[in-house]
């Protein structure tokens, strides 16, 4: 990925975030714009653009961020949630680099839209 993107100046910390959960792998912090009481996006370190993008090598990282996602929602004291990651801009991905959104706090519909 040679587009520098919100989330590459982040990573920079060129821009500041609500950060919370930092490895050496991925960042979490809440969302800007949530769209539930809980809204948390999950960024690789590693800059790939979309899950299209991603190859056989990104394997153990990509389990990584659900992990996080999993550990990142238990320290929300959630119990129920979603993840979603949503590839190409006709699913709705406005950023292009890679990030999982972590939904919960409230009832989520189904199909989501």
């Amino acid at each position: 990925m040679t587009t520098k993107t919100i989330f590459s100046q982040i990573l920079e910390g060129e821009i500041p975030c609500n950060e919370v959960y930092s490895d050496e792998y991925c960042l979490a912090f809440r969302d800007i714009e949530p769209q539930a009481p809980v809204h948390i996006l999950i960024i690789p370190r590693k800059p790939i653009a979309s899950l299209i993008e991603a190859e056989e090598k990104d394997t153990d990282l990509l389990g990584h961020l659900l992990l996080v996602a999993a550990k990142v929602a238990k320290q929300e004291h959630l119990s129920s949630w979603r993840t979603i990651i949503n590839t190409g801009s006709e699913a709705g991905q406005t950023v292009f680099h890679l990030h999982l959104h972590l939904l919960g706090g409230r009832s989520l519909q189904w199909p989501p839209g």
